[in-house]
């Protein structure tokens, strides 16, 4: 096993390990912030909670997803979840929400999650798709329209490397690098050129370079290997990126750069970072999520301040956005109702905001007015 000594970001953790150089054991514990009405910070309570808290004693979370609900990944391969149960989402056969997580089965081989409105979705590390909760507009994939409260499988393919869930719909690309939807389309957000809902995958055109998906309400964003970035499906508030707020049933550009390098859907709005680690968001500029110190919509992206330090965003499933930076400080701004800023009240903020002065933040997900994330500490 590899020492490990301090709280570096990604990269220099990697250089450091190769060199031997680090003299403790990284720990990954899970926080929470925000709504909780339904128990979707798994702190055991229902109280809204405006900081941090962390979520149990554990310190081995290593992905977390969130809308109402929150699904996350251990590093032993297993799968956690929370929050509302409807329709089964949590995946543990049963309806009942739960204010703490549980594990979904008792398997170790699972590698990528996704929480969607009213349903979840999930890869194993051998390639093969899973899905679970409301069945209805055919998204949990398995080609019906019934709701499941335990996993089923999406076909017998064992060729997906990532899986998204939105509002009603699921993404996902293969290990070939196509991109594939079912689900609800009645805003065209599957992007196959229809509004026909699909309750098994539908491939979005022929090409086969698409690097990730992110699936929002009812529209999605995608990434190609080339840097560039589309969108399709409900276009209102101009969500899409488009300049135009023209619904699309197919993918469509976002402007015409190839620097593209990270993109998450939300609700309402969306945002991107380029490789030059500069952070836009575009969309419902309502509660100040676009972040620009407005609360006007933009349907095409725009520049959140000057900065070149942002790695990650996760654009939130109503009216907030949280994002990352180089140094490891976790940043939010949008709708601040419920505490999901986790600055310590209620108040929205149209520009990002700190949360709370650490510097070894990891891995986050914006959901329905919550916020879930890890922060990475060392044992020595």
């Amino acid at each position: 096993m590899p020492n490990f000594s301090g709280v570096w970001n990604l990269k220099d953790q990697v250089q450091a390990i190769a060199a031997g150089r680090w003299t403790g054991l990284p720990t990954f514990k899970l926080y929470a912030w925000g709504a909780n009405t339904s128990g979707q910070l798994g702190v055991n309570d229902t109280s809204n909670k405006s900081n941090p808290v962390q979520v149990g004693a554990l310190t081995n979370w290593t992905s977390v997803k969130s809308w109402r609900h929150g699904v996350a990944l251990k590093n032993d391969g297993t799968l956690w979840s929370w929050g509302y149960n409807g329709y089964g989402i949590l995946g543990d056969n049963t309806t009942v929400n739960k204010s703490s997580p549980i594990q979904v089965g008792s398997l170790t081989n699972w590698s990528q999650c996704d929480a969607g409105k009213t349903h979840t979705t999930a890869v194993k590390t051998e390639g093969t798709a899973w899905s679970w909760g409301r069945g209805s507009y055919g998204r949990v994939g398995d080609n019906t329209i019934v709701s499941s409260s335990s996993p089923v499988q999406i076909g017998a393919l064992t060729n997906w490397s990532q899986v998204t869930a939105g509002g009603y719909h699921s993404s996902a690309v293969k290990s070939d690098g196509t991109l594939w939807a079912w689900g609800q389309n009645t805003q065209g957000q599957l992007g196959d050129g229809t509004v026909v809902n699909r309750s098994s995958p539908v491939q979005v055109g022929a090409l086969t370079a698409w690097d990730h998906v992110s699936a929002g309400d009812q529209h999605t964003i995608a990434a190609k290997t080339d840097g560039t970035i589309w969108a399709w499906g409900r276009n209102s508030y101009g969500r899409i990126g488009d300049n135009s707020v023209i619904y699309r049933s197919s993918p469509v550009q976002i402007g015409a750069l190839t620097t593209w390098d990270v993109v998450s859907a939300g609700g309402d709005h969306t945002s991107a970072i380029k490789s030059d680690g500069t952070i836009w968001v575009w969309g419902r500029g309502t509660f100040g999520s676009i972040g620009n110190n407005s609360t006007v919509n933009r349907s095409s992206p725009v520049q959140i301040g000057s900065l070149t330090t942002w790695v990650n965003v996760s654009a939130g499933k109503f009216g907030h956005t949280v994002a990352l930076k180089t140094d490891g400080t976790l940043w939010a701004w949008g709708l601040g109702s419920s505490g999901q800023l986790g600055n310590n009240d209620v108040v929205s903020r149209s520009s990002p905001v700190q949360v709370g002065s650490l510097t070894s933040w990891l891995q986050f997900a914006s959901g329905s007015q919550n916020t879930l994330a890890i922060l990475q500490g060392v044992t020595n």
